[in-house]
């Protein structure tokens, strides 16, 4: 007996042969369930190791400020550029669940070195106790190389395992069935939340085994948790979804800004249908959509223009050109993240540092300052789910829109909260050092006896910034990017994160140079005592300002995807009779 058309999937999603695979049987939250999961176990290894990462580099080899700083900024900016490699090979080669794959076993590899690099003495440089880190021994090149050579290891790992799971799970849902489009709706909400369930106890559980028992057990149990999330991911194989490699979208892109810039001359006809496009089910029959012309970056259009030529570098066709226009328009976007994501870098380095000056003592227990961490992962989690519970319903009811605010708003809310973030923290700084100065403890670099608890606000702000800018900006990139490149508008997220890691990277690097050229005592010195991070906050607070002008300016001038606005429509509708049967039945029931 055959199955109705209607039970296969409409797009395009094939099993690992190739073959067209059954609704019912495939995909939807039974398939996503095991990638969730695979994430929560995955982020517990990932926090694992960066949360703490700046105190390893201070306590056992010994690097000041500044150079711990840049050191875990530069590597966690690897780790989160490293997607952009990921996603492309998954686009072009091998498809994203083989990608993720390979990828496992490399980011594997290197957490499994790592684990060995911490636990054995030789590579580690010798204990010191003083209070100057420029007195201590430094870890010897031979000690550096081989750390930094796992790190890197790992980091090439994150790079294809990043952009393609959160894809897959994405696949999971049909974009062709409006049930299932509504459901991926709430999809990226709750795989944030997956995200840090897995960080909350990385944050807490092995920071404090890393400070108190070692780091042996501190790095060897998130690589048990690693190997233990590929695994749970391997066992979901039966019921994934797949999409087949559809060629590299830089290759697409290239062609298109070729084939526009060779017929720059050529002038582009007013009547959109005289440009050359395929037709419609030649769209249809790959689970494909067929884009329309826009009259935005019009320049691009001239690659639609037929010349008599079928090279594909003298020609492209007008969804071709769409899918460009898209990627294109969607990097405004990118680069106004950039400074926020600048902001998120502050939390595993200078926000943790500033917890090691403070009292950590709490009822005879001692709070390891990267656990502060935590909070951000609290309040998020917290944030998130009243977010999709309660204001999604509230809003939805009086915007229409089943998102209840768009994407771009619900990210303008977060750039908000980033400069609360950074006012708080100066304000906080400005009144440790105050403390540290009545109780003549600038010189000597001594404990400020004020709890470790005084950093809390601005913990649970990052992570309430985290619930709208965050979630936001991977929906977003995903749900903007054309179908072919998934993956790739994936990719603009991390690599929104990678840069700003690495300015964040330049920016303490240049405002330390400056400030103690200009100064003589600069903003950041080893001595946080003596340093002026009240003035570095300040500074970043103003930076968020100007680039929340910026963002504004980008959103005013932003074009959605033509085709989620269609689906947003029948998403819309959908909610509308929803609304009209719930008032039917409460007036029959009224009528009862």
């Amino acid at each position: 007996m055959e199955e109705a058309p209607g039970e296969f999937t409409q797009d395009g999603t094939v099993d690992l042969k190739g073959n067209p695979i059954l609704r019912s049987k495939r995909g939807g939250w039974t398939a996503c369930s095991f990638v969730v999961v695979y994430e929560v176990f995955e982020r517990m290894a990932y926090y694992g190791i960066s949360s703490n990462l700046v105190l390893y580099l201070t306590t056992k080899l010994h690097q000041g400020t500044v150079a711990s700083a840049n050191n875990v900024t530069n590597w966690v900016g690897t780790v989160w550029l490293t997607p952009i490699l990921g996603a492309y090979v998954a686009d072009a080669h091998l498809g994203r669940y083989w990608t993720f794959l390979i990828a496992s076993a490399i980011y594997l590899s290197g957490m499994c070195l790592l684990t060995v690099t911490v636990s054995i003495p030789a590579l580690r440089a010798p204990p010191c106790h003083e209070v100057n880190l420029e007195d201590c021994k430094h870890a010897s090149r031979l000690q550096l190389a081989v750390f930094y050579t796992a790190l890197y290891i790992l980091a090439i790992g994150t790079g294809g395992t990043k952009p393609n799971i959160s894809t897959i799970g994405a696949d999971q849902f049909d974009e062709f069935e409006p049930k299932e489009k509504a459901q991926k709706l709430s999809f990226f909400n709750w795989w944030t939340f997956s995200i840090f369930f897995g960080t909350l106890f990385a944050n807490t559980i092995l920071v404090y085994i890393q400070d108190n028992v070692g780091w042996s057990l501190g790095y060897g149990l998130p690589t048990c948790g690693l190997a233990i999330s590929i695994l749970i991911f391997l066992a979901g194989t039966p019921f994934y979804r797949h999409r087949v490699p559809t060629g590299s979208p830089f290759t697409r892109m290239s062609r298109v800004i070729v084939a526009a810039i060779r017929k720059w001359r050529i002038p582009v006809p007013n009547d959109p249908k005289e440009l050359y496009e395929l037709d419609s089910e030649e769209y249809a029959k790959n689970g494909k959509y067929r884009i329309d012309a826009t009259p935005s970056l019009r320049f691009l259009n001239k690659a639609a223009v037929k010349t008599g030529s079928n090279d594909p570098w003298k020609l492209s066709s007008v969804t071709q050109v769409e899918e460009t226009k898209q990627m294109i328009r969607m990097l405004p976007v990118l680069i106004a993240t950039i400074v926020p994501s600048t902001m998120v870098a502050q939390v595993n380095t200078l926000f943790v540092k500033q917890g090691t000056t403070l009292n950590r003592g709490l009822k005879g227990f001692q709070i390891p300052p990267a656990s502060l961490i935590t909070f951000v992962t609290l309040s998020m989690l917290i944030s998130v789910v009243l977010y999709d519970r309660v204001f999604v319903k509230i809003m939805s009811k009086w915007t229409k829109n089943p998102r209840g605010i768009t994407l771009l708003q619900r990210m303008g809310m977060g750039f908000v909260f980033h400069i609360l973030v950074m006012v708080t923290a100066s304000l906080t700084e400005m009144r440790r050092l105050s403390v540290a100065k009545d109780h003549g403890l600038v010189v000597n670099g001594g404990r400020v006896p004020l709890s470790i608890l005084i950093l809390l606000p601005q913990f649970v702000l990052m992570g309430i910034a985290d619930a709208f800018l965050a979630v936001a900006q991977i929906e977003f990139f995903y749900d903007q990017a054309p179908e072919s490149m998934k993956s790739l508008g994936t990719s603009y997220s991390t690599t929104s994160l990678g840069i700003g890691n690495f300015f964040s990277s330049f920016l303490l690097s240049t405002v330390s140079d400056i400030t103690k050229r200009k100064y003589q005592k600069g903003w950041i010195l080893n001595n946080l005592n003596a340093s002026h991070l009240d003035y570095y906050y300040a500074f970043f607070a103003v930076l968020n300002i100007v680039n929340l002008i910026f963002f504004m300016v980008v959103c005013r001038f932003y074009v959605y995807r033509a085709e989620v606005s269609d689906s947003m429509e029948v998403l819309i509708k959908k909610e509308m009779m929803l609304s009209l049967t719930d008032s039917n039945q409460e007036r029959s029931n009224e009528v009862s």
